[in-house]
């Protein structure tokens, strides 16, 4: 096979020079038969060539002067046709081009020279020299296209046409759904598509860096959204007011729109007159024991952190057993009438004799409360501090009249989905006051997350801007069992080293895996190298030349490359996302992969243009703060005397008393 290509390429090298050779042979006897007289000057001619002559003349060659010219330049073109030299990338298609249209006009504007009013041999010197350069420089300009490289080079340096691919256009909205437009490049052309994410149920995670357009492009639209579907919603807004404003402009637009009234409440540590009261230990939703634990564990969880790392290690483990017993026995004192956050610190800070005196009156907490009624007993005051002592310090954070207040009231009940009363929750967090606001908000939401997700509620829709800075045990189970609850989890983190530095390895992983919708704006590192992986692989054309010293050579192939490689993903502007939408059996959509750029809804022009401002609830004054905070003081060493009274006077009841107590 080798032998026949071989053996063919000289043949057709040989019919080229051949052409060639003809079309030079034409032209001198073009150049012989016009300017004869100058070659009888030069004595170049003979009888034998003029015979020759006349035979080819009687053939009509010579009827004009240019049709010899055009024969030589015919036979120039096809031996031109066969021509295959060395490709470079110095050669152009414009440099071939030009040579041939200056070739061109040389060799037929030669004839002037013939016109000159000088010696014949001068002029027909000169229009030798004028046709021949012509002629050479149209050989030359043709071998110039043999060797152009005509396979198309890509010249986009970061090959971002190469990882465009078709996205999903379509709009598909129904009762729960959330439609983004947006719009992305594929071969070149900008298309417009749309984001449903049409199954919110199956948990949305939002992640991306600060100033990535996390709040403007997405959390606004599904705070807005949801609200006009008529769904009951909480939303965690970490920088206050940004997503409280939004979502209380969109309460006020769709008041009148269901058949029972939705309420707005929030609740702010900032600005106590625009603030609702709420008791996250309310009575009615301490149902059991667990409740107490489960609250117990939230509140110290959030206000130590590198706890979440120890959980079942002994002092952490005390420290939550402790305070459930306090919490218990309040939620019992009088059918829980004073079963609050402050009341509980408060009544922790009560003296060992007279604390663990009462504690031990009730029978439901004797268990937890046991060894540390023995340690005292035995004077093991060291590991009663490690045990007691810790969880104090912790609380003791919380011990502000401004905190208590908010706290201790009972303005709404964090059952925002109650069909006979939906409620629009918004609770604000302070950037300065995390560690201690985080840890107050994650006791509230671990209580309202417990309360939505029920079954027989309405549909929920919770929302948690910058979600690791609270704690928040159950949220993988939430996502995966509210779904049948009809309850739409929305969590905003930064970057998954964030979550997995507050969360730990593998409840981040969890939570990254668990989730069915998935919309990133600029990560780097593990988040965005976990995405690239997701997305997967598509079809990339490529194209490659190799050059050396005897050939150049071209190839094309296509190959599986990343679809988003990580570096893209590193690089995304503000605005721009990439992701993953989730979709149902009745609502099927193919291209579940995106990489767009999301675009302003037709109404959103006068959103500016309308400043609104959060009500005043109610005017507080540190007068009312103070009295609120020194009330609770009073509530607290009452239940301690009133109990003790009781003890004493009650005969079943005295062996209670703490040996250790004054008589």
């Amino acid at each position: 096979m080798a032998s026949n290509t071989g053996e063919n390429e000289v043949g057709l090298r040989k019919i080229t020079d051949m052409t060639r050779l003809i079309s030079l042979l034409i032209l001198a006897l073009h150049f012989y038969y016009f300017c004869y007289e100058a070659f009888q000057d030069w004595h170049l001619t003979s009888k034998i060539s003029d015979r020759i002559l006349e035979k080819i003349a009687d053939s009509r060659l010579f009827t004009t002067f240019n049709k010899t010219k055009l024969i030589a330049l015919s036979f120039l073109v096809i031996s031109l046709v066969g021509v295959k030299g060395k490709k470079g990338e110095s050669f152009n298609f414009r440099q071939g081009l030009t040579q041939i249209l200056i070739g061109l006009l040389v060799y037929f504007c030669s004839s002037v020279f013939l016109k000159m009013d000088v010696a014949v041999t001068i002029r027909t010197v000169l229009y030798i020299l004028a046709s021949s350069t012509g002629f050479l420089l149209i050989m030359s300009g043709g071998s110039v296209f043999s060797r152009l490289i005509l396979a198309s080079l890509s010249t986009d340096i970061f090959n971002k046409e190469n990882e465009t691919f078709p996205q999903f256009e379509q709009l598909i909205s129904n009762e729960y759904s959330i439609n983004l437009p947006a719009e992305y490049r594929y071969k070149s052309r900008k298309r417009r598509s749309w984001i449903n994410v049409i199954n919110p149920f199956r948990g949305l995670l939002v992640s991306g860096s600060p100033g990535s357009g996390k709040t403007y492009f997405v959390f606004r639209h599904i705070i807005s959204q949801h609200i006009e579907k008529g769904f009951s919603m909480f939303v965690y807004d970490f920088k206050y007011d940004d997503l409280t404003l939004l979502a209380y402009k969109s309460w006020l637009d769709n008041q009148g729109t269901s058949k029972v009234p939705f309420e707005f409440y929030t609740i702010n540590f900032d600005d106590l007159s625009r603030s609702h009261r709420c008791n996250p230990l309310d009575s009615a939703g301490m149902v059991d024991i667990t409740d107490a634990v489960e609250s117990a564990r939230t509140i110290l969880m959030g206000l130590n952190r590198e706890w979440i790392k120890r959980q079942g290690d002994f002092f952490v483990e005390s420290s939550i057993n402790f305070m459930t017993a306090i919490i218990w026995f309040l939620r019992r004192y009088q059918d829980g009438e004073f079963c609050t956050l402050p009341h509980v610190i408060e009544l922790m800070q009560t003296d060992y004799d007279r604390l663990f005196t009462v504690l031990r009156a009730e029978k439901e907490i004797e268990v937890l409360i046991n060894p540390f009624v023995t340690a005292y007993l035995n004077d093991a005051m060291q590991q009663l501090e490690g045990q007691v002592g810790s969880t104090k310090i912790a609380l003791a954070r919380l011990a502000s009249p401004q905190l208590y207040y908010i706290l201790s009231g009972n303005d709404f009940t964090l059952d925002i989905n109650d069909p006979a009363a939906p409620k629009i929750v918004c609770m604000g967090n302070n950037p300065q006051k995390i560690q201690v606001l985080g840890a107050v908000l994650s006791l509230y939401i671990t209580r309202l997350v417990k309360l939505v997700n029920q079954p027989g509620k309405l549909k929920s829709s919770l929302v948690f801007d910058e979600f690791p800075t609270i704690y928040l045990n159950n949220m993988d189970t939430l996502i995966a069992t509210a779904r049948s609850n009809k309850v739409a989890t929305t969590i905003g983190i930064q970057d998954f080293s964030q979550l997995k530095k507050d969360y730990g390895k593998e409840y981040a992983e969890v939570i990254m895996n668990i989730t069915g919708n998935i919309i990133s704006g600029q990560v780097s590192g593990e988040t965005a190298k976990q995405l690239s992986e997701r997305f997967g692989k598509i079809m990339q054309s490529r194209t490659s030349l190799s050059i050396n010293r005897m050939d150049t050579s071209i190839s094309k192939s296509q190959q599986l490359d990343s679809a988003i490689p990580q570096s893209t993903i590193s690089s995304l502007s503000s605005g721009e996302f990439v992701g993953f939408v989730a979709d149902n059996p009745d609502q099927r959509i193919d291209l579940k992969g995106f990489h767009s750029k999301f675009v302003p809804l037709k109404n959103e022009g006068d959103s500016s243009k309308h400043q609104i401002e959060l009500p005043v609830v109610r005017n507080v004054t540190p007068n009312i703060i103070q009295q609120n905070y020194l009330q609770i003081k009073r509530d607290v060493e009452g239940i301690v005397e009133s109990e003790i009274a009781r003890i004493m006077g009650d005969p079943s009841l005295r062996y209670l008393l703490i040996k250790k107590l004054g008589h």
